[in-house]
């Protein structure tokens, strides 16, 4: 965990135990909603029921899916940090930045995930907006959490017999990349692929490829087509390895 700021972060111990205890001040004001949205329940049970309800990438992934606000509590080591996703107002609120942590996000996990405490600036209802510095856009969350977080495989909504190109419309607020990434970006500008020859191209692998992919993908900058004569299946171990994390 080497360069995450864990001076704004709770250890998991105390959180744990505030939990139990019922003391988890997580809101602004006393008319928090108490249940997520009954849509984003069900994604939720069902990834609870593939094992895979501890997977960060799917949970964001399913907020987005159902444009639900939430507040995660991710573990990362002995810490816990809470962030809250405002998916249509394309801002997230949290005490640290997640761009300026990049790998350290290796081993975060979802803990926990309850309905927001904060609202997005600008809300009518004024009494649940927090600081402004604690706001940030979503992208760059998305971006780092799937190049840098724990998921090495393709989300399971893009997996399968598919090739993939970028929808450079949708990338103008995506932080920079260089090298090997920036590479595969202008290539998937310029032409449709699947995943097996993303993984071929210099400077990429399979991982890379599926890293690269989420991440475009859950920035809404992704064309996932399964009828393009280029659309293959993903390698087998992918597959395999995809529910084993």
């Amino acid at each position: 965990m080497k360069g995450f700021d864990t001076s704004s972060l709770w250890r998991v111990s105390a959180f744990n135990k505030a939990r139990r205890e019922g003391q988890l001040d997580v809101g602004l004001g006393g008319d928090r909603a108490t249940l997520l949205p009954t849509t984003l329940l069900a994604d939720l049970r069902r990834l609870h029921s593939d094992g895979t309800d501890g997977d960060v990438l799917e949970v964001i992934a399913a907020c987005l899916r159902n444009h639900e606000s939430a507040l995660l509590y991710l573990q990362l080591g002995p810490y816990v940090w809470p962030v809250t996703l405002l998916p249509r107002e394309g801002l997230y609120h949290s005490p640290r930045d997640a761009l300026a942590e990049g790998s350290a996000l290796s081993g975060l996990r979802v803990l926990g995930i309850e309905p927001p405490g904060v609202r997005a600036p600008g809300d009518a209802m004024h009494d649940r907006i927090a600081s402004a510095d604690r706001y940030r856009p979503i992208q760059g969350f998305l971006w780092t959490v799937a190049i840098n977080g724990p998921r090495r495989t393709l989300l399971d909504e893009i997996g399968g017999r598919v090739a993939y190109r970028l929808l450079a419309s949708n990338t103008r607020e995506l932080p920079p990349t260089r090298g090997a990434i920036s590479s595969a970006v202008l290539r998937l500008q310029r032409e449709a692929a699947p995943l097996r020859e993303i993984g071929s191209w210099p400077g990429m692998s399979i991982e890379r490829a599926s890293r690269l992919l989420n991440a475009l993908y859950l920035n809404g900058a992704l064309l996932v087509s399964r009828s393009h004569p280029a659309a293959r299946d993903a390698p087998v171990w992918s597959r395999f390895f995809g529910r084993r994390r």
